[in-house]
């Protein structure tokens, strides 16, 4: 990959092309999108998903950035976690949690499943977000980022609107971290996933590019080193199922 092109699933494209390419996948996925999910790893993502809200801990009256924030699943876990913390508290301040997304269709099957007071919507770009500097407390970014066409500029974005001491978390598929869970993996992506994709969306060419770009997206250690070239302090990660998953956290400081 050069700066002229961008990885589309185990295809080098033009990098202008690619988020007309990415746009077109989710469009034809958005109305199934958590089914698929559910369907892809037998519910598992929604402990994954917790384990990420718990660890950036939203609290009353913080701003958060849920970018590529889809059909709102993070951005629910936010704001019913705010809240409680808020009645607990005794405290009048709502967060808000934005969520901003590429795709236009995903953010419509977001608003149809009913949104939450302290959420916004709005479609937007991971590398250009229409949000002024150091202006959130928090920022997530879950199984959004291997489809961002340059994913340092993202990476640099995060870091821009994040306040000073600002928490950064990003889950996103990984390497598993043994052979055993590696070949296990492989056989299910390869095999089980598209042949899902084609029974529940009828699309099966989605699919097997949402398999490929899990294999093209960088590794755990490569990941955390873009995050520090970025200007994130502080980097960690934590692997999910044996690396299948793996939640990255750093610190705008």
């Amino acid at each position: 990959m050069s700066e002229r092109t961008a990885t589309f699933g185990f295809r080098d494209v033009d990098a202008r092309e690619k988020p007309s390419l990415v746009r077109g996948v989710f469009d034809k996925v958005a109305g199934r999108y958590d089914l698929m999910n559910d369907l892809m790893s037998a519910g598992v993502h929604r402990l994954w998903k917790d384990a990420t809200a718990a660890r950036l801990n939203v609290q009353p009256g913080e701003v958060i950035v849920d970018c590529a924030g889809g059909t709102g699943d993070m951005a629910r876990r936010f704001a019913k976690m705010a809240r409680a913390a808020q009645l607990r508290r005794g405290l009048d301040k709502d967060a808000v949690v934005h969520v901003i997304d590429y795709n236009a269709e995903m953010i419509a099957a977001g608003r149809e499943r009913g949104s939450e007071p302290e959420i916004t919507w709005a479609v937007g770009d991971a590398q250009r977000l229409p949000l002024p500097d150091a202006c959130a407390d928090g920022y997530c970014i879950a199984f959004g980022i291997r489809n961002v066409t340059d994913i340092a500029a993202a990476l640099r974005e995060a870091r821009r609107v994040l306040k000073p001491g600002g928490r950064f978390v990003c889950l996103e598929f990984s390497r598993p971290t043994s052979e055993a869970v590696r070949a296990a993996y492989d056989l299910w992506s390869f095999k089980a996933i598209p042949a899902i994709g084609e029974l529940v969306v009828k699309d099966r060419e989605s699919y097997q590019y949402l398999v490929e770009s899990i294999r093209r997206f960088p590794d755990q250690q490569t990941f955390a080193q873009m995050m520090r070239d970025a200007g994130f302090s502080r980097v960690t990660f934590t692997n999910f199922t044996g690396g299948v998953a793996a939640l990255h956290q750093g610190w705008a400081i």
